[in-house]
Parts: structure tokens; C-alpha cells; sequence
């Protein structure tokens, strides 16, 4: 039998991060999102049209969630979210430039992301924070250059799919790291799909624009030139 320890490195942590997405979603929309079992290991993370959204996470390591919607996959997955809350489709945006769109896919974008930190801080053992999320509606790619902020960056992006087949892409920068597990300890999650559709009803308290938001990711925009 070996004794070999258990070792947590980038796929895992790419691995959790995309199993919160589909599980918020997934819950959030009332259908179904999957992802691709394969990994494309990239030099740089960017924004690209349609909508692309960034969150920036420090702590235990550091690192960049970009994830770039297209039109029609952002259009449904928000239509599916509203119309679950209770709207009438007649009552909804219906371009993905509105900011209606924007906020709700930034504040899904902050339930996902804050899925995975708990999820982090269980697993792993740490503990990351994270920044709200900034939702941009584009008509250009744009490029976000961590490498001054990583010490060691990798790159990875995953595809994802829709109910209806429409694609979008989740992007994830980070520091090469590698977690050692030394002694057995829980991590086991209990999920409540009450409670986490109550954490992701709240689109209009807790909506982010694009005027608001960290003073950090302010800097960046700027620099960014917008």
C-alpha cells in the first residue's frame, strides 16, 4: 500500500472551480451546464466578446477567473434565471448589452466564485478572498496580463455548454502551486439547494456595475483603458 501523500495541483483547483460553476448555474437556471473533459493549457488570459467577466482572488494563492460569454449563452442562461424568479419573458432585456444582463451574469459570476472559496477553504485547507466581479458587454478582445502579479503563472481554459448548446469559455490564471496533504481531516460538504438559490436571489441587493466595485479592479480597468 502506498504511502505517497495526496497532492492538489492546478487541474484540481481548475477542477473545483469548474464543478461550481455547473453547480450554480446548473441550481440558478433550472438547467442543465457542462463542461469539456479536456484542458487547453494557454499563455495568457483575455476578455473577448460578448460579455467577458473577471474576478481577481488572493489569500492562499493567487490568481484570475476570466469567463467570456457569448451573446446567446449569456441571453439564456439570464432569460432561464429570470424566468425561474418569477418574470415574464416580456418583462426581460433583450440584448446582452443591457445592464440588466450584465448585473445578473456579474452576480452569478460572484455566487460561483464564492462557491469555490468555500470549497477551497474545506478542501484545501486556506483561505482566499475574492473581489466583485466586473462584467464587460465587448466588441474586441481584450488582454488581461497577470504576469506581473504572479510569481510563477499558469494558464488554463475550459469550455463550457449550455442546454441548448450554446458555448462559453472560463479562463483561470494562477500561481504553480501544489498543496500536500499531511493529516486526514472532513471536508465533506452538505448541500442545501434551498440555500443556495437564496444566495443567488439577490440580483438586484447585490447586482455589480460598472461604475462600482474595488478600487484595485478600478486600476485595472483603467489601464485596461476603460
Amino acid at each position: 500500500m502506498s504511502n505517497a501523500p495526496v497532492v492538489f495541483g492546478t487541474e484540481d483547483i481548475l477542477r473545483s472551480l469548474c464543478n461550481s460553476v455547473t453547480k450554480v448555474l446548473s441550481v440558478a437556471t433550472q438547467s442543465p451546464v457542462s463542461y469539456s473533459g479536456m484542458v487547453q493549457r494557454i499563455s495568457r488570459t483575455c476578455l473577448k466578446p460578448d460579455i467577458g467577466c473577471f474576478v481577481l482572488f488572493d489569500g492562499g494563492f493567487s490568481g484570475l477567473v476570466v469567463i467570456n460569454f457569448s451573446a446567446a449563452a449569456a441571453m439564456e442562461l439570464y432569460e432561464n434565471y429570470m424566468i425561474h424568479m418569477g418574470m415574464a419573458r416580456e418583462e426581460l432585456a433583450t440584448r446582452h448589452t443591457s445592464d440588466d444582463v450584465g448585473n445578473v451574469m456579474g452576480e452569478l459570476m460572484n455566487q460561483m466564485v464564492g462557491d469555490f472559496t468555500g470549497k477551497i477553504a474545506r478542501e484545501l485547507q486556506t483561505h482566499i478572498t475574492q473581489n466583485q466581479p466586473k462584467m464587460l458587454a465587448l466588441n474586441k478582445q481584450v488582454m488581461l496580463s497577470v504576469d506581473t502579479h504572479l510569481d510563477q503563472p499558469e494558464s488554463r481554459r475550459v469550455t463550457f455548454f449550455t442546454a441548448r448548446n450554446n458555448i462559453f469559455y472560463l479562463e483561470l490564471a494562477i500561481d504553480r502551486t501544489e498543496f500536500i496533504k499531511l493529516n486526514d481531516f472532513d471536508a465533506e460538504e452538505t448541500v442545501d439547494p434551498d440555500e443556495l438559490m437564496n444566495s443567488v436571489q439577490q440580483p438586484e441587493a447585490q447586482a455589480p456595475t460598472q461604475s462600482g466595485g474595488d478600487s484595485e479592479q478600478d486600476e485595472l480597468l483603467k489601464s485596461l483603458g476603460m
